[in-house]
Protein backbone atom coordinates (compact mmCIF):
# COMPACT_ATOMS: atom_id res chain seq x y z
CA UNK A 1 0.00 0.00 0.00
CA UNK A 2 1.27 3.51 -0.60
CA UNK A 3 0.23 6.43 1.43
CA UNK A 4 0.71 9.86 1.48
CA UNK A 5 0.87 12.12 4.39
CA UNK A 6 0.49 16.11 4.70
CA UNK A 7 2.42 15.65 0.92
CA UNK A 8 3.61 19.22 -0.40
CA UNK A 9 4.85 18.78 -4.29
CA UNK A 10 6.23 21.39 -6.98
CA UNK A 11 9.64 22.56 -7.63
CA UNK A 12 12.00 25.29 -6.86
CA UNK A 13 12.19 28.26 -9.56
CA UNK A 14 15.10 30.79 -9.17
CA UNK A 15 15.78 29.92 -5.78
CA UNK A 16 11.85 30.17 -4.48
CA UNK A 17 9.53 26.68 -4.04
CA UNK A 18 6.62 26.95 -6.40
CA UNK A 19 3.67 24.69 -4.56
CA UNK A 20 1.59 22.86 -7.13
CA UNK A 21 0.03 20.29 -3.99
CA UNK A 22 -0.30 21.04 -0.74
CA UNK A 23 -1.74 18.82 2.35
CA UNK A 24 -2.31 15.75 0.05
CA UNK A 25 -3.37 13.22 2.10
CA UNK A 26 -5.03 9.26 0.37
CA UNK A 27 -4.00 6.14 -0.13
CA UNK A 28 -3.07 3.27 -3.05
CA UNK A 29 -4.30 0.21 -2.35
CA UNK A 30 -2.98 -3.69 -3.80
CA UNK A 31 -5.79 -4.99 -6.15
CA UNK A 32 -7.38 -1.88 -7.05
CA UNK A 33 -7.56 0.74 -9.84
CA UNK A 34 -7.14 4.47 -9.08
CA UNK A 35 -7.79 7.17 -11.35
CA UNK A 36 -6.31 11.21 -10.76
CA UNK A 37 -8.81 13.37 -11.90
CA UNK A 38 -8.65 17.46 -12.23
CA UNK A 39 -8.30 20.45 -13.74
CA UNK A 40 -5.51 21.08 -16.56
CA UNK A 41 -2.87 22.43 -14.49
CA UNK A 42 -3.58 21.31 -11.27
CA UNK A 43 -0.63 19.40 -10.64
CA UNK A 44 -1.64 15.58 -11.26
CA UNK A 45 1.91 15.01 -13.21
CA UNK A 46 3.38 16.84 -10.59
CA UNK A 47 1.83 14.35 -8.30
CA UNK A 48 2.46 11.61 -10.11
CA UNK A 49 6.26 11.91 -10.65
CA UNK A 50 6.59 13.00 -6.92
CA UNK A 51 5.48 9.44 -5.88
CA UNK A 52 7.47 7.73 -9.09
CA UNK A 53 10.50 9.69 -7.01
CA UNK A 54 11.45 11.41 -10.92
CA UNK A 55 10.54 14.62 -8.64
CA UNK A 56 11.34 15.25 -4.70
CA UNK A 57 8.68 15.92 -2.66
CA UNK A 58 8.78 19.92 -0.42
CA UNK A 59 7.48 18.15 2.21
CA UNK A 60 5.39 15.67 3.75
CA UNK A 61 5.87 11.63 3.45
CA UNK A 62 5.14 8.99 0.64
CA UNK A 63 5.36 5.58 2.24
CA UNK A 64 5.36 1.91 0.55
CA UNK A 65 4.05 -0.61 3.00
CA UNK A 66 5.16 1.50 5.74
CA UNK A 67 8.87 2.60 4.68
CA UNK A 68 9.62 6.09 3.70
CA UNK A 69 10.23 6.43 -0.18
CA UNK A 70 13.55 8.24 0.52
CA UNK A 71 14.84 5.14 1.91
CA UNK A 72 14.60 2.97 -1.39
CA UNK A 73 17.49 2.80 -3.96
CA UNK A 74 17.27 3.00 -7.56
CA UNK A 75 17.30 -0.24 -7.86
CA UNK A 76 15.07 -1.75 -5.55
CA UNK A 77 12.71 1.31 -6.96
CA UNK A 78 13.04 -0.10 -10.60
CA UNK A 79 11.35 -3.43 -9.47
CA UNK A 80 8.77 -1.89 -7.50
CA UNK A 81 7.13 0.99 -9.27
CA UNK A 82 6.84 1.70 -13.21
CA UNK A 83 5.83 4.86 -14.89
CA UNK A 84 4.43 5.62 -17.98
CA UNK A 85 4.39 9.23 -19.38
CA UNK A 86 2.37 11.19 -21.75
CA UNK A 87 5.62 12.03 -23.11
CA UNK A 88 7.58 8.98 -24.65
CA UNK A 89 9.00 10.87 -27.73
CA UNK A 90 12.77 10.53 -26.83
CA UNK A 91 12.52 7.27 -27.70
CA UNK A 92 13.95 6.18 -31.66
CA UNK A 93 15.78 3.80 -33.94
CA UNK A 94 14.03 0.88 -31.47
CA UNK A 95 12.02 -1.84 -32.57
CA UNK A 96 8.18 -2.16 -30.54
CA UNK A 97 9.66 -5.48 -29.22
CA UNK A 98 13.03 -3.96 -27.93
CA UNK A 99 11.26 -1.18 -26.29
CA UNK A 100 9.20 -3.17 -24.58
CA UNK A 101 11.92 -5.41 -23.63
CA UNK A 102 13.92 -2.52 -21.80
CA UNK A 103 10.93 -3.38 -18.92
CA UNK A 104 13.10 -6.39 -18.32
CA UNK A 105 16.59 -4.16 -17.34
CA UNK A 106 15.89 -4.46 -13.52
CA UNK A 107 16.42 -7.99 -13.94
CA UNK A 108 18.57 -8.87 -17.02
CA UNK A 109 22.09 -7.32 -15.77
CA UNK A 110 24.56 -4.78 -16.73
CA UNK A 111 24.70 -6.64 -20.49
CA UNK A 112 20.94 -6.65 -20.72
CA UNK A 113 20.98 -10.15 -21.96
CA UNK A 114 16.86 -11.57 -22.21
CA UNK A 115 16.82 -15.06 -21.76
CA UNK A 116 13.98 -17.51 -23.13
CA UNK A 117 11.81 -16.24 -20.01
CA UNK A 118 12.41 -12.63 -20.26
CA UNK A 119 11.76 -12.98 -24.21
CA UNK A 120 8.22 -14.73 -23.28
CA UNK A 121 7.32 -11.75 -20.73
CA UNK A 122 7.79 -9.25 -23.88
CA UNK A 123 5.80 -11.57 -25.90
CA UNK A 124 2.95 -11.93 -23.73
CA UNK A 125 2.73 -8.06 -22.44
CA UNK A 126 2.63 -7.44 -26.41
CA UNK A 127 -0.13 -9.54 -26.89
CA UNK A 128 -1.80 -8.72 -23.89
CA UNK A 129 -2.37 -4.84 -24.79
CA UNK A 130 -2.81 -5.91 -28.75
CA UNK A 131 0.61 -4.69 -30.30
CA UNK A 132 2.14 -8.07 -31.07
CA UNK A 133 1.85 -7.56 -34.91
CA UNK A 134 3.73 -4.70 -34.21
CA UNK A 135 6.90 -6.61 -32.85
CA UNK A 136 9.32 -5.92 -35.58
CA UNK A 137 7.95 -2.54 -36.79
CA UNK A 138 10.41 0.78 -35.56
CA UNK A 139 8.86 2.60 -32.74
CA UNK A 140 9.38 5.96 -35.01
CA UNK A 141 6.63 4.36 -37.89
CA UNK A 142 4.02 4.08 -35.61
CA UNK A 143 1.05 6.61 -34.40
CA UNK A 144 0.86 8.12 -31.63
CA UNK A 145 -1.89 6.00 -30.06
CA UNK A 146 -0.04 2.41 -30.74
CA UNK A 147 3.29 4.21 -29.34
CA UNK A 148 1.50 4.58 -26.12
CA UNK A 149 0.10 1.03 -25.85
CA UNK A 150 4.07 -0.03 -26.36
CA UNK A 151 4.87 1.90 -23.28
CA UNK A 152 2.29 0.50 -21.12
CA UNK A 153 3.29 -3.17 -22.43
CA UNK A 154 6.69 -1.81 -21.55
CA UNK A 155 5.92 -0.98 -18.08
CA UNK A 156 3.59 -4.26 -17.72
CA UNK A 157 6.95 -6.28 -18.79
CA UNK A 158 8.58 -4.47 -15.82
CA UNK A 159 6.52 -6.30 -13.31
CA UNK A 160 6.40 -4.28 -10.85
CA UNK A 161 3.59 -4.32 -8.19
CA UNK A 162 3.01 -0.58 -8.56
CA UNK A 163 1.99 0.75 -12.07
CA UNK A 164 1.79 5.12 -12.42
CA UNK A 165 0.78 6.03 -15.77
CA UNK A 166 0.14 9.89 -16.63
CA UNK A 167 -2.70 10.44 -19.30
CA UNK A 168 -2.03 6.62 -20.78
CA UNK A 169 -5.34 6.99 -23.49
CA UNK A 170 -4.63 10.88 -23.92
CA UNK A 171 -3.97 9.66 -27.90
CA UNK A 172 -6.36 6.71 -28.13
CA UNK A 173 -9.44 6.30 -29.93
CA UNK A 174 -12.60 6.42 -27.55
CA UNK A 175 -13.02 2.02 -28.01
CA UNK A 176 -9.44 2.24 -27.67
CA UNK A 177 -9.62 3.97 -24.33
CA UNK A 178 -12.32 2.04 -22.56
CA UNK A 179 -10.18 -1.52 -23.91
CA UNK A 180 -6.78 0.16 -22.11
CA UNK A 181 -8.95 1.54 -18.93
CA UNK A 182 -10.68 -2.14 -18.35
CA UNK A 183 -7.16 -3.64 -19.05
CA UNK A 184 -5.10 -1.91 -16.05
CA UNK A 185 -8.54 -2.43 -14.19
CA UNK A 186 -8.16 -6.57 -14.84
CA UNK A 187 -4.16 -6.51 -13.90
CA UNK A 188 -5.29 -4.75 -10.75
CA UNK A 189 -7.91 -7.21 -9.86
CA UNK A 190 -6.00 -10.37 -11.25
CA UNK A 191 -2.33 -9.81 -10.63
CA UNK A 192 -2.71 -7.52 -7.24
CA UNK A 193 -1.17 -4.56 -8.57
CA UNK A 194 -1.35 -1.27 -7.06
CA UNK A 195 -2.62 0.99 -10.30
CA UNK A 196 -3.06 4.86 -10.69
CA UNK A 197 -3.83 7.17 -13.75
CA UNK A 198 -4.29 10.50 -14.53
CA UNK A 199 -7.02 10.55 -17.24
CA UNK A 200 -9.13 13.48 -18.61
CA UNK A 201 -12.03 10.57 -19.89
CA UNK A 202 -13.75 11.56 -16.20
CA UNK A 203 -16.92 9.29 -17.31
CA UNK A 204 -15.08 6.47 -18.05
CA UNK A 205 -13.11 6.75 -14.72
CA UNK A 206 -16.34 6.75 -13.29
CA UNK A 207 -17.62 3.69 -14.60
CA UNK A 208 -14.38 1.34 -14.94
CA UNK A 209 -12.05 2.94 -11.82
CA UNK A 210 -12.01 0.94 -7.83
CA UNK A 211 -11.16 4.98 -6.18
CA UNK A 212 -11.05 8.44 -7.23
CA UNK A 213 -8.76 10.52 -6.44
CA UNK A 214 -10.24 14.28 -7.38
CA UNK A 215 -7.65 17.59 -7.49
CA UNK A 216 -9.79 20.53 -7.08
CA UNK A 217 -9.33 24.43 -8.47
CA UNK A 218 -7.40 25.19 -5.58
CA UNK A 219 -5.56 22.05 -5.03
CA UNK A 220 -7.12 19.97 -2.74
CA UNK A 221 -7.21 16.44 -2.88
CA UNK A 222 -11.07 14.53 -2.38
CA UNK A 223 -10.66 10.70 -2.04
CA UNK A 224 -13.73 8.37 -2.74
CA UNK A 225 -15.11 5.76 -4.91
CA UNK A 226 -17.00 6.84 -8.14
CA UNK A 227 -20.39 6.16 -6.11
CA UNK A 228 -19.74 8.63 -3.02
CA UNK A 229 -18.33 11.33 -5.30
CA UNK A 230 -21.13 10.83 -7.60
CA UNK A 231 -24.26 10.87 -4.99
CA UNK A 232 -22.41 13.43 -2.90
CA UNK A 233 -22.58 15.96 -5.67
CA UNK A 234 -19.19 16.82 -5.88
CA UNK A 235 -18.45 15.52 -9.37
CA UNK A 236 -21.65 17.62 -10.80
CA UNK A 237 -20.34 20.84 -8.71
CA UNK A 238 -17.09 20.95 -10.35
CA UNK A 239 -18.30 19.63 -14.05
CA UNK A 240 -22.24 20.52 -14.29
CA UNK A 241 -22.72 24.30 -16.60
CA UNK A 242 -24.39 26.08 -18.85
CA UNK A 243 -23.77 23.27 -21.71
CA UNK A 244 -22.75 20.29 -19.56
CA UNK A 245 -25.19 18.10 -17.54
CA UNK A 246 -24.27 15.12 -15.36
CA UNK A 247 -26.33 11.40 -15.14
CA UNK A 248 -25.72 10.81 -11.41
CA UNK A 249 -27.02 7.27 -11.75
CA UNK A 250 -25.20 6.57 -14.91
CA UNK A 251 -22.18 8.11 -14.22
CA UNK A 252 -22.37 10.13 -17.83
CA UNK A 253 -22.32 13.52 -18.59
CA UNK A 254 -24.03 14.75 -21.40
CA UNK A 255 -23.61 18.11 -23.98
CA UNK A 256 -26.64 20.57 -23.95
CA UNK A 257 -27.10 20.93 -27.63
CA UNK A 258 -30.28 21.66 -29.63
Amino acid sequence: MIEIKNLKTGYHVSGHEKIVGNDLNAELKKGELTCLIGPNGSGKSTLLRTIASFMPKLDGEILIDGRNLDDFSASELSRLISIVLTDNSSIHNLSVFDVVSMGRMPYTGFWGYLNARDRQIVDDCLEMVGVKHLASHMIDALSDGERQKVMIAKAIAQQTPVILLDEPTAFLYYPNKVAVVLLLRKLAHEMNKTILLSIHDIDIALQIADNIWMIEDDGKLIVGDPAQLCDSGIIARHIVNDNIEFDREGRTFYVKAK
